[in-house]
C-alpha cells in the first residue's frame, strides 16, 4: 500500500517511527527555572484564540504568566488548551510557542503521540512527511510536513482512538517515497 517512486524514480524508505503515546505531567522544576514570578490573577480567553488567556486580543508574556498561575493553582484553571478547564505543562508550553508566534495548539485531551525515525541516508533527501489513518493499510490522510526532522508530536488525538501513522521522505526534486511501515498509537482513554 505505498506511494509511488517520486517523479525522479528514486525511492526513498524512512524508518519505521517509533510511536510513544504519553500523559504530560506537571513538571514544576521546568516552570521554576524559567525563572518566572508567581503572581495571581483570573483569566479567561474572550477573543476566540484559547492561547489568550488575559482576552487582551494578543499573546505575550502575560499570558504565560496567566498560564503558570492557573497551573500552580495561583489563579482559577479557566483554559480550554488542551481540554476545558485543564491546567499543567502542557497548556504552559503551549501557551509559550502562541507567544512566540507559533499557532495555539488546542486538543481535546491531554494525549499526545510523538513520533521519531531514523533518517534517511540518501544526501538527496530534503525532509519528511506524516500522515495518519483508521486502519493498517490506510488510506492515510496528510497530517505535517515535519520538515527536515526526525521528530513529529501529534497533539490532535482523541481519547480511545487507534491511529495508525506513516512517514515519507522528500527529495530534492520534489519526489516523495513510499510509505514506511505503519505504526499503531492506541490512545487511553482518561
Amino acid at each position: 500500500m505505498g506511494r509511488k517512486p517520486g517523479a525522479d524514480g528514486s525511492n526513498f524508505a524512512p524508518a519505521r517511527p517509533n510511536p510513544s503515546v504519553s500523559r504530560r505531567h506537571l513538571l514544576c522544576l521546568e516552570i521554576f527555572a524559567a525563572g518566572w514570578l508567581f503572581l495571581p490573577a483570573h483569566v479567561q480567553a474572550r477573543n476566540g484564540n484559547s492561547c489568550d488567556l488575559n482576552g487582551d486580543g494578543k499573546v505575550d508574556a502575560a499570558d504565560v504568566q496567566a498560564a503558570i498561575n492557573m497551573t500552580l493553582g495561583l489563579a482559577p484553571c479557566t483554559a480550554n488548551i488542551a481540554g476545558k478547564n485543564v491546567c499543567n505543562i502542557v497548556v504552559v508550553q503551549r501557551v509559550i510557542a502562541a507567544s512566540l508566534g507559533r499557532s495555539c495548539l488546542t486538543s481535546s485531551g491531554m494525549h499526545v503521540v510523538s513520533l521519531s525515525w531514523r533518517a534517511s541516508t540518501s544526501r538527496d533527501v530534503t525532509g519528511y512527511v506524516v500522515y495518519r489513518g483508521a486502519a493498517s493499510g490506510g488510506p492515510y490522510e496528510f497530517l505535517a510536513s515535519a520538515g527536515n526532522v526526525t521528530t513529529y508530536t501529534d497533539t490532535t488525538v482523541i481519547s480511545g482512538q487507534t491511529y495508525y501513522y506513516v512517514i515519507t521522505s522528500l527529495s530534492r526534486s520534489g519526489g516523495e517515497s513510499e510509505y514506511s511501515a505503519p505504526v499503531q498509537a492506541v490512545i487511553p482513554t482518561p
